[in-house]
């Protein structure tokens, strides 16, 4: 296994090391939601290394939208198997045709916001005490009212008024039959610690994240990539341009950024000189100034 210099990433990698071994210890059954991107990507890098020479004592869930990037879904299959991980896949097209969900229509559908109940049904069907995630304090203003150990009530849903003290790092996991908590080991990470991490670990990483030129469309000030998922609208052309991705999600709604930034060393230099978040990219977090939290409230993510 890696090591780096002593320095705060090691402080913070061995925080995150000791809130996954924490949740392990106080949960029966754990997940590790797995989107295929960088913060999830080193959340499970960081779980093999809670628990090595032992394998992941527990599957990664994907929930798949049915837009994802090809490039996501080749490198997901990828990573696993070299993480020598269990994958477990549940899809939003599911929920669609056993018709738990309503799929959305319009210029700007987006099936980001219906993965909730397909994550919701998959937490009750494998029984999950604890899911852990990759989501970091600064990425959007709702997950900065998080707790570590975030209590979910029977139905899934989340209440920032009902959330557990966290005082001298002591997670209370206590909860009734039916709830669950949503563990994020990478609170107290930033965007641009994440890519250092991976610059110190040298972690392979999907191809969306380094810029290349690629099909794109300009909607409302985003630059979206050309997927078959994407209708254009009337006065929409395609534009080839060197762009690459801060966040890989729902290919819909998920923006690039104009970057020549080829590589981690380059992306590190951006990310430092941005002063934008990375969810500034993201449409559905544009639908209102409470996007995030209206959705984090009936169980998403």
């Amino acid at each position: 296994m890696k090591t780096h210099p002593r320095g705060h990433l090691t402080t913070l990698e061995h925080e995150a090391i000791h809130i996954i071994r924490e949740a392990a210890a106080q949960c029966d059954r754990l997940v590790l939601l797995f989107s295929g991107g960088k913060d999830s990507i080193v959340l499970a890098w960081l779980a093999r290394k809670a628990f090595h020479p032992a394998p992941v004592p527990f599957p990664l869930l994907h929930i798949d939208t049915g837009h994802n990037f090809p490039e996501t879904l080749a490198y997901r299959d990828e990573f696993v198997e070299t993480l020598g991980g269990r994958l477990v896949v549940r899809r939003v097209q599911d929920s669609i045709d056993q018709g738990r969900v309503a799929e959305e229509t319009g210029p700007t559908a987006s099936r980001n916001a219906l993965q909730t109940v397909t994550l919701l049904d998959a937490l009750k069907e494998l029984k999950v005490d604890a899911a852990l995630g990759g989501a970091r304090r600064d990425e959007e203003k709702a997950r900065a009212k998080e707790r570590v150990f975030s209590h979910r009530n029977a139905f899934g849903q989340w209440d920032p008024r009902q959330q557990r003290p966290e005082l001298w790092q002591l997670y209370n996991g206590r909860k009734q039959p039916g709830e669950h908590f949503r563990v994020f080991p990478l609170s107290n990470w930033t965007e641009l610690d994440i890519w250092q991490y991976i610059a110190a670990e040298q972690i392979p990483m999907p191809s969306l994240y380094f810029a290349a030129r690629r099909p794109v469309v300009l909607r409302d000030g985003m630059w979206l990539a050309k997927t078959p998922f994407l209708t254009l609208l009337p006065g929409e052309t395609v534009e080839d341009r060197c762009v690459r991705f801060r966040t890989i999600g729902d290919a819909t709604c998920t923006g690039a950024v104009l970057s020549e930034a080829a590589t981690v060393e380059a992306i590190i230099q951006e990310t430092a000189a941005s002063r934008v978040t990375e969810r500034g990219g993201r449409s559905d977090d544009k639908r209102s100034d409470a996007a995030m939290e209206d959705r984090k409230k009936v169980g998403y993510f």
